[in-house]
């Protein structure tokens, strides 16, 4: 079978929303790699949260902050990141509007000051969103799901990907596409697309264009590409790769574009796929 090169969306596709890695998955990858496909993770996530048995199952590297950053077996092809100005300005405007929010960078998620109260309720309703049961959440905290959240760290830095906040209604995201007309806004929380969180990054940054980078960088052609998601920020990257695959759990847009839908992440969707397209024979 002609080399494939595999792209995995993380929370919803590879990883529950639980964060729990299922050991179909893990198998799902493996396999593939011993077959000769190339596997990378393609997140919204940085660096820092990319949890130790991810790199453990073996990956050949990973696309990160929607698209911001690109690596290939530990080397670094591409890393935008917000300017220092404008990071600035985000948690002036977010503590003007007493927000709590995280910054993501590639050396961790660092946490606003009453954070770990605030996103409490939250994470626990975004679990609730993706399937979760109300006796699984009773004692979650936000670094269950977050990876690499830190506390206490300083707020004013040049190395970010990406900001999170919490969205107190959905005004505060409308609000902030207006006060940084030249970032991306988006809004993230849970099965359907529901709005807990906004989100600032950089514009003109997505999935597919980071895959573009890496394979001319591999030199391969997109013809040998799958791709692999499960929300409306994953849809360019579907839309681009040869053959787009949606979880069960996606959002409906997502699941209306795809090539073909599978299976629940927690009901080994992921493996299914891969048998099903023949990369784990």
């Amino acid at each position: 079978m002609t080399q494939k090169v595999i792209f995995l969306d993380v929370d919803g596709t590879l990883v529950d929303y639980k964060n729990h890695l299922p050991q179909s998955a893990v198998k799902a990858v493996q396999r593939a790699r011993a077959n000769g496909h190339l596997v990378y993770i393609c997140t919204g996530r940085s660096h820092a949260e990319i949890q130790p048995e991810l790199w453990n199952m073996g990956l050949d590297g990973m696309i990160g902050g929607n698209g911001s950053y690109v690596e290939h077996q530990g080397t670094v092809l591409m890393h935008q990141v917000i300017s220092e100005e404008d990071s600035r300005a985000i948690v002036d405007w977010l503590h003007e509007r007493g927000l709590e929010f995280y910054l993501e960078s590639n050396n961790g998620l660092f946490a606003s000051e009453h954070f770990k109260e605030a996103a409490r309720p939250v994470m626990r309703a975004y679990a609730l969103t993706k399937g979760a049961k109300e006796t699984q959440i009773k004692n979650m905290e936000a670094e269950d799901v977050l990876h690499g959240l830190v506390y206490g760290g300083n707020l004013y830095r040049k190395d970010l990907n990406k900001v999170s906040f919490i969205l107190k209604s959905y005004q505060d995201h409308l609000d902030s596409k207006e006060a940084f007309p030249k970032l991306k806004a988006g809004t993230w929380g849970g099965r359907g697309e529901t709005a807990l969180f906004g989100d600032l990054g950089l514009a003109n940054i997505d999935k597919a264009h980071a895959i573009d980078v890496l394979l001319g960088y591999l030199g391969k052609d997109k013809s040998h590409t799958i791709a692999f998601g499960d929300a409306k920020v994953d849809i360019p990257m579907l839309d681009y790769c040869a053959v787009g695959i949606a979880m069960g759990n996606g959002g409906p847009e997502i699941l209306a574009m795809a090539d073909l839908v599978t299976a629940d992440v927690e009901d080994d969707g992921l493996y299914k796929a891969f048998e099903r397209l023949g990369l784990v024979d």
